[in-house]
């Protein structure tokens, strides 16, 4: 592969701390035999360990590097004779890996499993030795990266061991960050196989570890896998994106006189600063082109700026925001909103004088090492400050370094026990690339992927208790649960009180999280009288018929005048009322705040005064709206008789969404009794609203 975009070499200025540190930097995409082995025969390996060390001093200079070379000495003895496809000696690959691990700069344990990670897999090593050489912590991890056995499994131990995989490294990330890695230099030294066998597992690779290792932040493992996978799915594409990169190493290239005026510019405002110049990676700047058709000269990098603290970066981002012309579009802030795989930093874009148009990247040094390495960066999450927590293998570890993602997969795995099921909505699950953050009535937080809706939410938080979710409030409004939720929304959703409530059919339609889907169809099967919908009449508009035929309790001052309380406010006494006549004579009875009063006003209708009688009986139209469910109507009219109140009719309209609008006339022996009423027809489960029609 051309390292023209990929390798920061390209550019002297991109790496100028390797040069304060007098190291020559390993060229991780140039890993091979001779980069292991030097000058020594195939046989002969003592050196090879002195790569590793070297890059793991450069991160952890009083790490103990005994260790490593014991488990170096396991893993060259146990897989000593084993040969690689590619004729190397086994040992090659997994000192590749362990070396590509402290590049990243991971601690000491997970280099120790990192060289042993294939040992207990092909060769007599068991995981009791490794326990017993080297602790529980390396066991844990070694066990997590093997393979389950294909005689056991068959077709289905690919899936077997990723979902293996995956529930180890939701006790300990350390194991994805190997498994990431080992993939990497299997992808590397894949020219060695069939095509069609390079292309199957540049497809997994391509629909599970890139995402995996996007979520867990490991960009540098990450843009790499991509371009390998580039070059063997698309490989026209590939050939015309290496095509323009080669045709822009022989042009000018305007990005160092824009990294020298960004430095100018920060130097004189008195901000320390370092400023690289990043290449952009195959894949990127094919989806550059993609997106622009024609490429500048600046697509085919982005400017790096690195400042020791967080107010430098927004310092930062004030000095080119005023000596240069920003792009406002291209602007985003990762750092008050980090994205959720632990990424932080300001993106913007700034155009020259000269008329160049940069992205630039601002992030601190530690936000630097974040970035690239992921949750590698983060060391050993068990570490108590002076020691390694040895943890009990048999229970499950609480890994502060989980994210929400992860917890999520975990969950939902555990109801996929078929591996066709699991490795389908695993790949569906990883699809979704960005996540959303909603906030419970609780105070609680739930992350979701982007595009989930109340449905997933109400999964999320309740688990197989969301079967008997009605609705949701989302912001404090009454929405419907297929109601997409968006980054930063309050949901409250409400559950019913009926066991036998159950989730329906295209409920599906609107959920995007595996554990609600599975969770749902889990039911619609063993429920299959319930799973059979029937399309609903779309709601007809809301037809109240009220008191209109009398007056009821209202007395007006017109003689012998009909008397006709208005169905679009439904007075009762005591409410403040206004009589205006009407065609035929009639008198109409409004409620003063009534909308109707004005327009009567504004025709020119003639007010007539009105004035309640001593009885205080009345007759009034309630509506109520509620989420549908088994025997509510029998509950309302129920409530609605302990209060006395007599039904003089119901209307139950068809639901649509779940929801109905029950329309009751009522007759109250006294109408100081109503906001009692009210009070008792909202506390019937699955009722939200109550009001006068």
């Amino acid at each position: 592969m051309s390292a023209e975009a990929t390798n920061p070499e390209a550019h002297p200025e991109a790496r100028p701390e390797l040069r304060r540190r007098g190291r020559t930097r390993l060229d991780l995409r140039r890993l091979g035999r001779a980069a292991l082995l030097g000058p020594t025969s195939r046989d002969r390996l003592p050196d090879a360990i002195g790569h590793v060390a070297e890059a793991h001093r450069a991160h952890h200079p009083d790490a103990d590097l005994s260790i490593l070379r014991r488990a170096y000495l396991l893993a060259e003895t146990s897989h000593r004779g084993q040969m690689r496809k590619s004729g190397e000696p086994y040992i090659t690959h997994p000192l590749a890996v362990t070396l590509i691990l402290a590049e990243l700069g991971a601690e000491t344990t997970t280099l120790t499993a990192s060289l042993l990670h294939d040992t207990v897999e092909d060769t007599d090593v068991t995981l009791d030795q490794v326990r017993e050489e080297f602790g529980d912590e390396v066991c844990f991890i070694v066990d997590g990266v093997t393979k389950v056995e294909k005689i056991d499994y068959g077709a289905a131990a690919e899936p077997e061991t990723f979902r293996k995989m995956l529930v180890a490294t939701g006790n300990d990330v350390r194991v994805m960050s190997i498994k990431l890695a080992d993939r990497l230099h299997n992808m590397r030294t894949l020219g060695v196989m069939r095509p069609e066998k390079q292309a199957r597992i540049a497809k997994v690779t391509r629909d599970v570890l890139i995402p995996l290792a996007e979520r867990l932040g490991v960009q540098a493992l990450k843009t790499e896998l991509e371009d390998l996978v580039f070059a063997i799915l698309h490989p026209e594409e590939y050939e015309q994106t290496r095509a323009l990169i080669a045709a822009h190493a022989g042009e000018r290239d305007p990005l160092p006189a824009i990294a020298d005026s960004v430095r100018t510019v920060l130097r004189e405002a008195g901000i320390a600063a370092e400023v690289q110049i990043r290449p952009r990676h195959f894949v990127s700047v094919h989806r550059i082109a993609l997106k622009r058709g024609e490429l500048r000269g600046s697509d085919f990098g982005r400017v790096l700026v690195l400042v020791g603290e967080n107010a430098d970066c927004y310092a930062v981002l004030g000095e080119l925001h005023t000596c240069f012309t920003p792009v406002v579009s291209e602007f985003k802030d990762f750092i008050a909103v980090p994205k959720f795989n632990l990424y932080q930093s300001l993106h913007t874009a700034v155009a020259t004088p000269e008329g160049h148009v940069a992205e630039v990247i601002v992030r601190t040094r530690q936000m630097h090492r974040v970035a690239e390495a992921g949750v590698v960066a983060l060391g050993n999450p068990y570490a108590t400050g002076t020691a390694d927590t040895a943890a009990d293998p048999d229970e499950e570890r609480v890994d502060p370094t989980r994210p929400g993602w992860l917890s999520r997969l975990l969950d939902w795995q555990q109801s996929a026990p078929d591996p066709d099921t699991f490795w389908s909505v695993l790949r569906a699950e990883l699809a979704q690339d960005r996540e959303i953050t909603v906030f419970r009535a609780d105070g609680g937080t739930l992350g979701l992927p982007a595009g989930a809706s109340c449905i997933d939410a109400a999964y999320a938080q309740h688990g197989e208790a969301a079967h008997g979710c009605i609705g949701a409030r989302v912001n404090g409004r009454l929405t419907s649960l297929s109601s997409p939720l968006s980054d930063g929304d309050t949901v409250q959703l409400l559950l019913a009180q009926d066991a036998s409530s159950g989730p329906a059919a295209e409920w599906l339609d609107h959920a995007r999280t595996p554990a609600a889907r599975i969770a749902i169809s889990t039911w619609l099967e063993a429920h299959p009288d319930r799973a059979m919908t029937t399309p609903t009449a779309a709601r007809a508009p809301l037809s109240v018929v009220g008191a209109r035929g009398g007056g009821g309790n209202a007395v007006v001052d017109l003689p012998n005048a009909t008397v006709r309380l208005a169905g679009c406010c439904t007075p009762v006494p005591p409410d403040a009322v206004a009589g205006f006549v009407v065609r035929g004579g009639a008198v109409t009875v409004h409620r003063i705040h009534c909308a109707a009063v004005a327009q009567m006003r504004a025709v020119g209708r003639t007010p007539v005064a009105v004035h309640w009688r001593a009885t205080a009986d009345c007759r009034v139209t309630l509506v109520a709206e509620s989420f549908g469910r088994p025997h509510l109507l029998a509950d309302l009219t129920e409530a609605i008789a302990r209060e006395g109140v007599e039904v003089v009719s119901a209307t139950v309209e068809p639901p649509v969404e779940q929801r109905v609008r029950h329309t009751y006339t009522l007759q109250l022996p006294d109408a100081a009794g109503l906001p009692a009423l009210m009070r008792a027809m909202r506390d019937v489960p699955g009722v939200y609203d109550v009001k006068r029609a």
